[in-house]
């Protein structure tokens, strides 16, 4: 009997306790999405809606471990970084993904939360600009963390297409530019590409605070997307429709920041 083939990917992500984010929310959806998700583990978290509560990174040697451990047997189709904890935990990762320049690199850059507050040191922020950005065939952040990667404020269309730009210009080959943090009542996402086409995609803001593990889910959809072959344009319409459903229809889940419906928007061929 003939085995399926089927797309694997990989997340170097931290875990949230609570599972609503992290690595736990990049394999939820990946199920989803019919691939086979492997897992770098860069730290583990204590949190659940309403905060976190305590975190620890994994050792540099630990998380080298893994990564020899995924790339010698599996046959990995692209990737993603999610939550790196420390200036040494991407430093590591850098070194580790340069290896396999062939294999897409979604980078999803969990450095600065809604309302401003930085995840990252300054050091680790600074690292992260200079070794891993320019690795990435994708960058995806939001608006708060464009602005400090560029140094510059964003408060309209231009601004966005000009931080775009610059991100592009520090060595992104794309770069998805997260507009849910702005305050307009229409969510516009920016999509700047490799050839200099700007792409819109618009929404409607929806009032709910079920929003967490929007960024990694997002960025799941697309490295899933990218591990099927498929190319930016073509994933990203499918993506905004499905992220707008899986916030739109919340599940009741914890008393604070509650995660995402990932059924509500679940992917046509997958539906039994």
């Amino acid at each position: 009997m003939a085995l399926e083939k089927i797309p694997q990917v990989l997340t170097i992500a931290g875990t949230d306790a609570s599972g609503g984010a992290g690595l736990n929310a990049d394999t939820r959806f990946f199920a989803l999405a019919h691939v086979y998700a492997a897992t770098v583990v860069t730290g583990i978290t204590a949190q659940n809606t309403q905060g976190v509560q305590a975190m620890m990174p994994v050792s540099e040697s630990l998380l080298r471990q893994q990564m020899k451990s995924v790339m010698d047997d599996l046959d990995i189709k692209a990737i993603k970084t999610g939550a790196l904890f420390d200036e040494h935990i991407v430093k590591t990762v850098a070194d580790l993904v340069s290896e396999f320049p062939e294999i897409p690199l979604v980078i999803d850059p969990v450095m600065v939360a809604k309302g401003g507050a930085k995840l990252l040191s300054d050091a680790a922020i600074d690292l992260m600009i200079k070794a891993l950005l320019p690795l990435s065939d994708l960058i995806t952040p939001n608006l708060e963390e464009a602005a400090v990667i560029t140094g510059q404020s964003i408060n309209s269309k231009d601004d966005m297409c000009q931080a775009a730009q610059a991100i592009q210009q520090l060595g992104a080959k794309h770069v998805l530019l997260k507009g849910g943090h702005g305050a307009e009542e229409t969510v516009s996402d920016l999509l700047y590409t490799a050839d200099q086409q700007a792409y819109w995609y618009r929404s409607e803001r929806f009032d709910t605070i079920r929003t967490h593990g929007t960024g990694d889910t997002l960025s799941a959809y697309i490295t899933a997307g990218l591990a099927k072959e498929l190319t930016l344009p073509e994933i990203m319409p499918d993506a905004k429709v499905y992220m707008n459903q899986v916030i739109q229809n919340g599940i009741d889940v914890g008393h604070g920041h509650g995660p995402l419906n990932l059924w509500a928007g679940m992917l046509e061929e997958n539906k039994g």
